[in-house]
């Protein structure tokens, strides 16, 4: 009876340690591709990062593509989970997204530069374009025109409103502080309100 009784506690401390493993190798593999070139890791890089063998590398992923694609799914999950703002609040979406661009921005351009000749990066690239047209979707509900050829022309202008690269240029090619950096954005969404023309 004692034996039943620890088999399923054995087995779940066997998944929870397995899931540590898991998690810390993609927070590792995330942590080097932030700042090198995806051809620059290795899996052995990964491997000494999170102190797990090569091997259990491959037992989780398969491989260093298939680790690419859950480093994706993991940053795409945290930044669904930061990106939360009122809807028709310029100013706190625009704080939000700069959090998050502050953060993981650099690293976001250095992927995006690898996107056309590495498959999971494209596929990852891919995945946050979609997510980010959700959320402008999202916070931006309250002055979108209904579904159409006027609701796509609105969405692509607030698409490159808020792109990571507009950021890169505002903070990193021009050197602009962070608040004004934020203050130059809220200019424009407010400048591109669909509304305005609506109203005129």
């Amino acid at each position: 009876m004692e034996s039943e009784t620890r088999r399923p506690y054995r087995m779940g401390a066997r998944a929870a340690a397995v899931e540590v493993t898991r998690t810390r190798v993609l927070e590792a593999a995330a942590a080097l591709w932030s700042r090198r070139w995806y051809d620059d890791v290795t899996l052995q890089h990964v491997a000494d990062e999170a102190g797990v063998s090569v091997q259990t590398i491959v037992n989780h992923f398969g491989g260093k593509d298939g680790l690419a694609d859950a480093v994706a799914d993991l940053v795409a999950s945290q930044a669904a989970v930061s990106r939360q703002a009122p809807t028709g609040d310029v100013a706190a979406i625009v704080a939000v997204l700069f959090e998050d661009y502050e953060r993981h921005g650099d690293a976001n351009v250095l992927w995006t530069a690898q996107m056309d000749r590495v498959p999971a990066i494209a596929r990852a690239a891919a995945h946050a374009r979609a997510q980010h047209r959700e959320w402008l979707e999202r916070v931006f509900a309250d002055r979108l025109p209904a579904p159409g050829p006027a609701r796509e022309h609105a969405l692509n202008l607030h698409y490159a409103a808020t792109d990571v690269y507009l950021w890169k240029l505002w903070r990193r090619d021009l050197g602009l502080a962070r608040e004004d950096a934020e203050r130059a954005m809220c200019d424009l969404l407010t400048s591109i309100d669909p509304r305005k023309s609506r109203d005129a």
